[in-house]
C-alpha cells in the first residue's frame, strides 16, 4: 500500500511540475524593472488608463513644459557618467580595496538619491502640480514645481513633505515655473 501511494504522489508531483512547465513556456515572464514604475512614462499610461475607466474614451496625456524633462534628462546624464567612472574605478586593479569600496558606496548613494526623488516627485504631483522635480544635493533639496503662482503656505506644504519623507534633509528650497512656459 505505501509503494502505492508513493507511486500515486509521484506522478501527482511529476504532473504538477509538467503543467507549470507548459506554461511558463507558453506564457514567458518579463523581468521586473523597479524603476520603470517611477519613470514619466508608467505614469503617463496609468493617467491614460484611469481616464479611460471613467469616461470611456482615452486622451493622450502630453507635459506641458519641456523644461523638466530636459532638467531630469542632463541630471541623469551627469549621474550616469560618474557611475560610469566610479565603475571603472572598482573593476580596476590599480586602486586599493578601500578606494573600490568608497567608490561601491557612492554608486549606492547615487542610486538611492535617485529613488528618494523619484519617490518625491510623485507626492509632490499629488498635491495637484502637474509636475515637478526634485534635485537633492549633499546638504540641499532644491524642489522645483510646474504652477501659475506658489503660495507660501503651498511652499511650506512642499518642504514639510520632503523633511517628512527624508530625515535628515537639511535645507530644503521650493522654486516654481509658470504652466505657460514651452
Amino acid at each position: 500500500m505505501k509503494v502505492k501511494k508513493k507511486a500515486v504522489w509521484f506522478l501527482t508531483l511529476l504532473s504538477l511540475a509538467a503543467v507549470i512547465s507548459v506554461y511558463y513556456l507558453s506564457n514567458p515572464v518579463t523581468p521586473f524593472n523597479g524603476l520603470a514604475i517611477f519613470s514619466d512614462n508608467a505614469l503617463k499610461d496609468t493617467k491614460i488608463s484611469d481616464l479611460a475607466s471613467k469616461t470611456g474614451k482615452t486622451t493622450p496625456v502630453t507635459s506641458e513644459s519641456h523644461l523638466f524633462e530636459e532638467m531630469r534628462m542632463e541630471l541623469q546624464n551627469e549621474r550616469s557618467q560618474l557611475k560610469e567612472t566610479l565603475t571603472q574605478k572598482i573593476a580596476s586593479a590599480q586602486y586599493t580595496a578601500e578606494e573600490k569600496n568608497e567608490a561601491f558606496n557612492q554608486i549606492d548613494a547615487i542610486t538611492k538619491n535617485e529613488s528618494n526623488e523619484a519617490m518625491l516627485e510623485m507626492l509632490i504631483e499629488t498635491l495637484g502640480y502637474p509636475d515637478a522635480f526634485v534635485k537633492a544635493d549633499d546638504d540641499q533639496i532644491r524642489v522645483t514645481v510646474q504652477a501659475n503662482e506658489l503660495s507660501k503656505t503651498k511652499a511650506n506644504e512642499i518642504i514639510y513633505m520632503v523633511k517628512k519623507e527624508i530625515s535628515g534633509s537639511g535645507k530644503v528650497v521650493v522654486d516654481f515655473q509658470s504652466e505657460t512656459i514651452n
